[in-house]
């Protein structure tokens, strides 16, 4: 496959060859769609920029489509919310300032996007990457459905250095990872160029949205885990959090980020990393800027958005079972099994656990900062993934209540993030052994008493009550209104 001048070598791949008729029986070349799915932005967008690439080369117009699951894996309001109120603001601002359509489809994009490609006569499918099962086999019976005329690229918007390129194998480790990603970064790791207003426009069409309709239904059918108020979704709110991190928190990083009472240390990012309305290239761009003044933090936060998240992937991709205990490296599900059958001091149930009902008042907080905040401090999300381990009659079950947990509440769930922190937490995936203990075997322990010694804990088990209570006072404010609206109408 030839490369494109605007696109670097590696970062497309085609997933179908469209077989072209000889020119006195073809038809004028189609148009090129882009299915948006994970990369939901409208700059630093790999994918957007090799589907108008190709549209200028090919002199057709382009479109942008996103197809909308009632639910994918469990989301509710809050995510669901945070995303199409997201794409609100992409629509508008697609359509003003690049002059590109947008289209909103609802129901199963094996239908709906073959359906939309057949309908506008496209020559060419563009797609982000994603390495999670359920997207790669909606591809897989998509590239099945489309005519053979069609071609379909996949571009690796999401990571700095595709993952194909990085590595063809499941890695074990941050530290046999790393060094292959470095070696592609000056590739990989540049400026992106700058989409120009498009003049070959799409044709007439009906395609007019009632966002605010869409999320006042999606919002309430998925009520039972409500919108967060902290985390304003879209790209230029992306943006500025960015540049309000590297300016203000970055220099702390290094030093900071694993204690859960430096509110401020994080970046805070990962809402929006998860839902594409920010590249994590434009992050590694943003914070190098800042190297000079704070190596340490630069360097700190590079590794982790760079090497162990595309490890992540890399996991989420080479591991077929990534989201369950059948996914654990040998050495953790052999530990594991060594200690199935050992005694659990407590076993709770999954409705004790998410209703934080726990005599572990550290874990509780944690759980609480989840349901009612939609994020929960990174070092705490270890913590709390391990003591689920231990208070669960199994290691296949402790999986199966962390994923569950974390894709309902977090607001950043249903990520390969994630699903390798639970299993690098429960599993010992990307870790090492470590003295062994009972039902741990010699996967890494935490414990209250370890947390003591590392930061305040009563002063974060407090600061996550006060949360809790705004969280409630705001939601009683509301339905107040609410109420007192009815009343008067």
């Amino acid at each position: 496959m030839s490369s494109t001048m605007a696109v670097p070598l590696g970062r497309i791949r085609v997933l179908k060859e469209g077989i072209r008729q000889p020119s006195s029986l073809s038809p004028k070349v189609g148009p090129v769609v882009y299915w948006m799915f994970r990369d939901q932005r409208l700059r630093d967008n790999w994918a957007l920029i090799h589907a108008v690439d190709q549209a200028n080369r090919l002199n057709v117009p382009v479109a942008v489509a996103f197809n909308l699951f009632d639910q994918f894996l469990g989301a509710k309001a809050r995510q669901l919310g945070f995303m199409l109120r997201g794409l609100q603001q992409l629509n508008h601002e697609i359509e003003e300032t690049l002059h590109i359509p947008f289209f909103l489809f609802q129901g199963e994009a094996v239908d709906t996007i073959p359906s939309f490609v057949k309908e506008c006569g496209a020559s060419l499918l563009v797609t982000d990457f994603s390495p999670l099962r359920q997207v790669r086999g909606w591809k897989e019976e998509i590239t099945k459905r489309v005519s053979d005329s069609v071609s379909i690229h996949e571009v690796d918007a999401h990571n700095i250095v595709p993952l194909w390129m990085t590595s063809d194998k499941l890695e074990d480790y941050a530290r046999t990872i790393r060094p292959k990603i470095n070696n592609h970064l000056p590739e990989y790791l540049i400026e992106f160029p700058t989409i120009k207003p498009r003049t070959n426009i799409w044709g007439d069409s009906n395609r007019s949205i009632d966002w605010d309709k869409l999320i006042e239904h999606v919002t309430r059918e998925g009520d039972e885990v409500p919108e967060v108020e902290w985390c304003k979704p879209g790209e230029s709110v992306a943006l500025e959090k960015l540049k309000d991190f590297s300016r203000t928190r970055l220099m702390n990083y290094a030093a900071d980020r694993n204690i859960p009472t430096k509110h401020n240390a994080t970046s805070g990012l990962s809402p929006y990393l998860h839902f594409g309305q920010l590249s994590a290239q434009r992050c590694a761009l943003e914070a190098r800027k800042f190297r000079k003044d704070y190596q340490q933090g630069v360097d700190k936060f590079l590794d982790e958005l760079i090497v162990w998240r595309e490890l992540a992937d890399n996991f989420s991709y080479y591991e077929p079972h990534y989201d369950s205990f059948l996914g654990a490296c040998d050495w953790g599900r052999a530990t594991l099994m060594d200690h199935a059958f050992d005694k659990r001091e407590r076993i709770y149930t999954l409705e004790h656990l998410e209703k934080a009902q726990t005599t572990d008042p550290l874990w509780n907080a944690s759980q609480l900062e989840m349901v009612h905040h939609g994020k929960m401090h990174g070092y705490m999300r270890m913590y709390w993934a391990k003591k689920i381990l231990e208070w669960t009659s199994s290691p296949q079950e402790a999986v199966e209540i962390a994923v569950y947990l974390n894709d309902k509440y977090h607001l950043d769930g249903r990520d390969p993030n994630g699903y390798a922190g639970i299993m690098w937490s429960i599993c010992g995936v990307h870790d090492n052994g470590f003295q062994e203990r009972p039902v741990y075997g010699k996967i890494r322990s935490m414990t209250y008493a370890g947390c003591s010694r590392k930061f305040d804990v009563d002063g974060y088990i407090a600061y996550v009550k006060k949360l809790v209570r705004d969280v409630k006072k705001g939601k009683g404010e509301i339905l107040a209104n609410s109420l007192a609206r009815l009343k008067n109408s």
